[in-house]
């Protein structure tokens, strides 16, 4: 009985130690994509110079309220806008939706067409910032 439970531990143990290992936020297979708070979205947007606010949600949404400087580029269309909508494939760009599913769906799109600098911070509803129409 105390082997079963010493194995046990060990094994409790190495996944614990194994699941450290993964960094917070990442995607696998999608290193240039990384999810992040919306309070640290809105750190880079009062520090950096260089970005872009991604709306991926439906233009009607976008319409009812956006993130103020936000372009919109409905995720179905990621793929064929992007190109002309986001030509720097090095650039911040700062992806959000709704509620998130949407944002990563057009962060793992871009991160595959070979974007580098894709930070993803879910949905509009947990924006606790201003807004505009």
């Amino acid at each position: 009985m105390k082997n079963v439970l010493f194995v046990s531990l060990i094994v409790i143990l190495a996944l614990v130690i194994a699941a450290c290992g993964i960094k917070k936020g990442a995607n696998k297979g999608d290193s240039n994509y990384l999810s992040i708070p919306a309070k640290e979205a809105k750190e880079l947007m009062d520090s950096e110079a260089d970005y872009i606010i991604l709306d991926v949600r439906a233009q009607e949404e976008y319409d009812q309220g956006h993130i103020p400087k936000a372009i919109v580029i409905p995720h179905t269309e990621i793929e064929t806008e992007a190109k002309d909508k986001l030509p720097d494939k090095d650039q911040l760009i700062l992806v959000y939706c709704r509620t998130g599913r949407r944002s990563k769906i057009a962060a793992q799109s871009l991160a595959k067409m070979g974007y580098t600098n894709i930070k993803e911070f879910g949905g509009i509803t947990d924006w606790p910032y201003d807004l505009e129409k």
